[in-house]
């Protein structure tokens, strides 16, 4: 049933700019998967040794802050072979 959306989608719109559509998607998700394991080990290191919770807290939103601004690199691409 996906499969036939997607054919029928497709159809419409051009395999480019369906590619493009699920690469937004697929940035947003990886994007969303990173920064939830960033946070998640972090957490579990503040717990391990707590005395270091600042340093790590801010290497930890360094690290978000560039997985975050790739995944806006993608999105923007993807957005650009959408509408070109």
């Amino acid at each position: 049933m996906l499969m036939s959306i997607l054919l029928q989608a497709a159809a419409g719109v051009g395999i480019g700019k369906l590619g493009a559509a699920i690469g937004a998607g697929i940035a947003v998700l990886g994007a969303g998967v990173g920064i939830g394991r960033i946070g998640g080990s972090a957490m579990e290191a503040m717990a391990r040794q707590p005395e270091i919770s600042g340093d790590l807290r801010m290497n930890m939103i360094i690290a978000a802050a560039l997985v975050e601004g790739v995944a806006l690199i993608a999105i923007v691409v993807c957005l650009l072979t959408l509408f070109l």
